[in-house]
């Protein structure tokens, strides 16, 4: 065969792979929408950037298949996101519902190896069926199908991964949103292990699909989902946003940029916020958004366990983690969802060089009998023990409340590099309303009370810690974000440069 010939009939066989399902499903998809996987990648990724691997893959187990299976279902390779490389698979639901097949799996496990080994992060845009049965039944299909993936689902890999789900997404796109240090869904999607009519004929009843996996099941009661927006463009935009705060791999420190000219927003306005009776509640939030670089404050899970806030943040450009308690919700009292985040999150910055900046405001954890049933004390240790794990420079705000066991939690003692108060700071064992009741056998509305509590609370001020140098400094409110600046800056100088010991990372991703 001439060498035209040649070369023409490998440009038939790429315009064939880049039509992907046919004209007539991708019509289907726009006229709902829908992006198609293309175009998924060309709105997550820099423009140009994207060089694809196995474009001529096709199905293998089933002749008659490797005709209608262009990329086998999957878009696999390489680009950049904000000039940086990452790996990249993105589902292309149109080629048999983007299923796990034998040969995509041998796409994925590459891209994936290759991406841990030269220490660039993964990204995962996931709609999905689950997997191919004709190529999974069988010891033979199996043993094709699970035997082709060496990368660790654990943060030992040093790479950050970043996944979203969107539309239908079960099996590998539940599993790779699950195995990611962040994820993200779309509402109206759906994700789970397996399909409504998989699951529905294994318990013999009709599944609702909402119940089974929808984006409410994960923001409120999982925790699985770490954002949630509305459309595939916004999703796009959430994992790029992701990955701006990230390093590359755990041996750098996360990318710096030129704060904006306003970022350092008017430092007094935490005053408006703060409340002068320590039972009020407040958001904690508009405090930390007031303190961090304007507008880059990026929340994850918002309404799962919503007496901890942790989000991404910029402080005079440079990342940071935040993790804190939020009085709004339960009065700070953290429960086992919101150890749990918070825990999670902890990990995610010690493995990837991101200094925690703790704002602590909580009367301890929650109790009573359906928080024993949750086992509260073990939620409580692991974060305890997350805590203690911490290499990266880290400091603690004492704002209001730090009492008992969830003091040490939130980094109180030694558990970090610096630990500061405002002045509106209160530090004891237990509630000074509870410890009045046991210690002077008297309860609120009692005579007497007023005066027991005032000898109980005249102990919990913050000065006899700032004494006794059991905390570094006392700064005001408005003093806060340039005391932090300066402050990150010194523990970022030790000889590791700012990059942890990654002590967590074999922590598992979910749990």
């Amino acid at each position: 065969m001439a060498h035209e010939e040649i070369l023409e009939e490998l440009d038939r066989r790429r315009e064939k792979a880049a039509g992907m399902g046919g004209p007539q499903k991708l019509e289907k998809r726009k006229a709902r929408g829908q992006l198609n996987a293309w175009e998924r990648m060309e709105a997550l990724v820099d423009e140009g950037s994207f060089i694809e691997t196995g474009l001529l893959g096709a199905s293998s187990v089933i002749k008659a298949d490797e005709e209608h299976t262009p990329r086998d279902g999957k878009i696999l390779g390489f680009a950049k996101i904000d000039g940086r490389d990452i790996g990249l698979c993105v589902n292309d639901f149109t080629v048999k519902g983007a299923s796990t097949s034998a040969t995509n799996s041998k796409k994925m496990g590459h891209v994936r190896t290759v991406a841990t080994q030269k220490g660039f992060p993964f990204v995962h845009v996931g709609e999905s069926t689950g997997a191919r049965l004709p190529d999974a039944m069988g010891s033979r299909g199996m043993g094709n199908l699970l035997g082709n993936d060496t990368t660790q689902f654990r943060r030992m890999r040093d790479t950050p991964w970043a996944a979203a789900a969107l539309d239908t997404a079960f099996g590998s796109s539940a599993w790779l949103c699950c195995c990611s240090d962040f994820a993200v869904m779309k509402k109206g999607s759906i994700m789970s292990v397996s399909s409504p009519r998989l699951v529905s004929m294994a318990i013999g009843e009709k599944v609702d699909l909402e119940e089974l996996g929808g984006w409410r099941l994960h923001a409120d009661q999982t925790g699985l989902i770490d954002r949630f927006v509305d459309t595939d463009e916004e999703a796009m935009a959430e994992l790029r946003r992701f990955l701006s705060y990230m390093p590359a791999n755990n041996g750098v420190l996360p990318p710096e940029y030129d704060p904006v000219e306003d970022a350092a927003q008017e430092q007094d306005d935490i005053l408006e916020i703060l409340p002068e009776r320590q039972a009020k509640v407040y958001d904690m939030r508009k405090i930390i958004e007031i303190i961090v670089d304007k507008g880059s404050f990026f929340e994850f899970k918002p309404r799962f366990g919503k007496a901890g806030t942790v989000g991404l943040a910029r402080l005079n450009g440079k990342s940071v983690g935040i993790v804190a308690n939020n009085p709004q919700f339960g009065g700070g009292a953290l429960s086992q969802e919101a150890c749990r985040k918070i825990i999670d999150f902890q990990v995610i910055c010690d493995s990837f060089n991101i200094p925690i900046v703790r704002f602590m405001d909580t009367p301890g954890f929650v109790v009573g009998t359906e928080a024993e049933r949750k086992g509260a004390p073990g939620w409580i240790m692991n974060f305890m023990n997350s805590s203690c794990l911490v290499t990266v420079p880290s400091i603690t705000v004492i704002v209001r409340k730090a009492y008992g066991r969830a003091y040490v939690a939130m980094g109180g003692g030694r558990h970090n590099d610096e630990m500061i108060a405002w002045p509106t700071a209160e530090v004891s064992f237990m509630d000074p309303n509870f410890a009045t009741s046991i210690v002077h056998g008297v309860d609120i509305g009692e005579e007497g009370f007023e005066d027991a509590l005032a000898d109980i609370q005249k102990d919990s001020a913050v000065w006899d810690m700032a004494t006794i140098f059991s905390l570094q400094n006392i700064v005001k409110p408005q003093e806060t974000r340039d005391y932090l600046i300066r402050m990150l800056e010194v523990y970022r100088s030790r000889k590791n440069g700012g990059v942890g010991e990654h002590l967590m990372r074999t922590w598992p991703t979910s749990y």
